[in-house]
């Protein structure tokens, strides 16, 4: 028998969080879990590739202050791009339509 070296690569993990009344903590707790669970499994989180995206359907929004994982800071963005589908923060699909009609009008 033979020792050998093994690489673990994971890719599109999403965390999905409900805040309500204003409290980021179980969503902040769950980041630092799957953070955690990462290190101990021998995975490391690509901080420059993770995303976070807020849907927010309140009148009045407010700014969330951003993820920090391992001292980095996650970058919040408008929309993202998840097992091929095109999601923005409102939930408005036009930017996934758009982005299906160009590449079938590419294909004709």
């Amino acid at each position: 028998m033979h020792s050998s070296n093994h690489i673990k690569f994971a890719d599109d993990t999403p965390i999905v969080g409900l805040i309500s009344k204003n409290d980021e903590s179980a969503y902040r707790e769950e980041v630092q879990r799957l953070t955690d669970w990462c290190r101990t499994n021998n995975l490391s989180l690509n901080v420059d590739k993770t995303k976070e995206m807020v849907v927010d359907f309140r009148r009045t929004r407010r700014d969330h202050s951003p993820l920090h994982i391992d001292g980095s800071t996650v970058e919040i963005v408008k929309s993202t791009k998840f097992l091929g589908v095109h999601m923005a923060e409102g939930l408005i699909w036009s930017l996934n339509t758009s982005t299906i009609t160009k590449k079938t009008q590419q294909g004709l």
